[in-house]
């Protein structure tokens, strides 16, 4: 029993960001709570106090059962023509994004909460229209017809519209880079702010003599480890465990991904592996380093021959150098401890400059030659080292210089 709810709990583990994250997950909720909304209305109208409250307010009925089937059926047809148009608008820009930015960026645009809202309320609202479509029958009182829920659903199309209209508007402004690039920036921020909780730099560990070796159970990026679950088997077990693999590296099945202190069985081999995220997709939520590598795209695809856009490249570079404000004085835990205060496991995150190197010198290797980007460049470094001392990037700054001198 044990195996099977270990084997329930990883699997929601591993596909909790993906359901969640999902164009699906929210639209499905929000159909289903219009649905259940629905049901109740309806009884409601039907209900004696429905009737009675009818009967008392005669503008509240509809004596007409083929007035109150026209009606739902011109606010089903509209609202589907409602989501047809604004969703095709969706497309438009998601092939824009993919096509002048980058492709990472369409998970942040498919993700977008405020679509989904959108999207499900759209869906609800017909729902509720073929709910209530089924329900009307004809007969000589009007009574008996669901009017209620009839002007409910008049009031709901009413706020589709006025929906519809600031929708256009949002969706204009998501075409705009700034409003993609400063979307990625909150969503990193957000997610170094969980990850980089330490104002003084860990010190560095050595490298343990662990010579037991724990192997990847299967292909994918690894995201990191569940640390409560690989805690709690690493003090029944009395081990101690470390992470030879960044957040965010591809790695291949049988790949050593961490080193443990002691030989252990085969069972808890499996279940230590459990504990792996090893994803197909690569999130920011998962891993702040993703924020930082999107941006990097955005800048070097901006700087392509085929766009040849060295502004958005200049706001890439912006939101770059503004979240290596953050990082260089918040940093990740190394160790982790169990509640006894003894060190269990070994954790590796990139540095500051390694962080640096990986995002900035691309986009410097295709614009170097840019006087825009070293115009950009030596701007933002000076602020920076006006702010925080570093000799990494001290040192390149003179490169930008002497390049910007050259003829």
């Amino acid at each position: 029993m044990s195996d099977l709810l270990a084997k329930i709990k990883f699997w929601i583990r591993h596909r909790y960001n993906r359901i969640v994250n999902s164009i699906a997950f929210y639209p499905a909720f929000i159909a289903l709570t219009f649905l259940i909304i629905s049901i109740l209305v309806i009884r409601f109208d039907f209900s004696e106090t429905g009737k009675e409250l009818k009967s008392q307010l005669p503008w509240l009925s509809l004596r007409d059962a083929s007035t109150a089937r026209n009606i739902i059926g011109v606010v089903a047809a509209g609202i589907l023509s409602l989501t047809v148009f604004s969703f095709s608008m969706v497309m438009i820009v998601l092939n824009q994004a993919a096509s002048q930015m980058s492709n990472r960026v369409l998970n942040k645009l498919i993700g977008n909460r405020f679509q989904q809202i959108v999207l499900g309320t759209y869906i609800g609202t017909i729902m509720f229209a073929l709910f209530l479509l089924t329900t009307i029958r004809d007969i000589d009182s009007g009574i008996y017809v669901p009017a209620i829920s009839t002007y409910l659903l008049i009031v709901l199309a009413i706020f589709d519209i006025f929906l519809f209209i600031y929708f256009l508007h949002y969706i204009t402004q998501s075409v705009k880079y700034e409003v993609i690039i400063h979307r990625i920036l909150d969503v990193t921020q957000d997610s170094m702010s969980k990850t980089c909780h330490l104002k003084t730099e860990p010190k560095a560990f050595r490298a343990n003599d662990f010579s037991f070796e724990i192997l990847a159970p299967a292909s994918g990026v690894y995201e990191g480890i569940d640390s409560k679950s690989l805690l709690k088997l690493c003090m029944q077990h009395d081990l101690k465990a470390e992470a030879l693999r960044h957040p965010g590296t591809y790695v291949l099945k049988g790949i050593p991904v961490m080193k443990i202190s002691k030989q252990i069985e085969d069972e808890v081999i499996e279940k230590v592996q459990n504990t792996f995220y090893l994803n197909r997709d690569e999130t920011i939520a998962m891993n702040f380093f993703y924020g930082f590598r999107q941006l990097t795209e955005i800048g070097v695809k901006a700087l392509s021959p085929g766009i040849n856009d060295p502004g958005t490249a200049s706001l890439a570079l912006r939101a770059l150098f503004e979240l290596f404000s953050v990082r260089i004085h918040s940093y990740p835990e190394n160790v982790v401890n169990d509640e006894n205060g003894k060190p269990r496991l070994y954790v590796t995150e990139p540095d500051f400059d390694t962080i640096f190197e990986r995002t900035v010198l691309p986009i410097w290797d295709y614009g170097r030659n840019d006087r825009i980007i070293q115009n950009e460049l030596q701007r933002l470094l000076k602020q920076f080292l006006q702010l925080h001392k570093n000799t990494g990037m001290k040192s390149f700054l003179k490169k930008v210089e002497e390049k910007q001198s050259q003829p």
